[in-house]
C-alpha cells in the first residue's frame, strides 16, 4: 500500500498541488488531504487509493516499495519518463 510520503513525493516531483491531483483522480481535495496527513491513506478506501496510483503512475512515478532498490531502504518514488511528467493536469 501507498504512503503518504510517497503519495507527497509523487506530486513533487509531477509539480502538482493536491487540488490537480485531486482533479486528476476523481477525488476531494480533502480526500488527498486526509491521505497525505498523519494517518496515511490507510484511512481512506482501497478504491481511492488505488485511484490515486494509478492516475500517478499514468503521468510518470514509478513506485518503489520498501526493500525495492538494490535490497533496501524504505518506499520510495521515481519518475520514470520526465516527458510524461511534463504532460501533468493543469489547474
Amino acid at each position: 500500500m501507498l504512503t503518504a510520503a510517497q503519495i507527497k513525493a509523487a506530486r513533487a516531483l509531477l509539480d502538482w498541488s493536491q487540488p490537480q491531483l485531486a482533479k486528476a483522480a476523481g477525488l476531494s481535495p480533502q480526500t488527498i488531504k486526509r491521505m497525505e496527513g498523519p494517518k496515511g491513506p490507510g484511512k481512506s478506501t482501497a478504491e481511492n487509493v488505488e485511484t490515486v496510483q494509478r492516475v500517478l503512475e499514468a503521468a510518470g512515478v514509478a513506485f518503489i516499495p520498501a526493500g525495492g532498490y538494490q535490497g533496501n531502504g524504505g518506499p520510495g518514488v521515481r519518475l520514470r519518463n520526465a516527458d510524461l511528467a511534463s504532460a501533468g493536469v493543469d489547474g
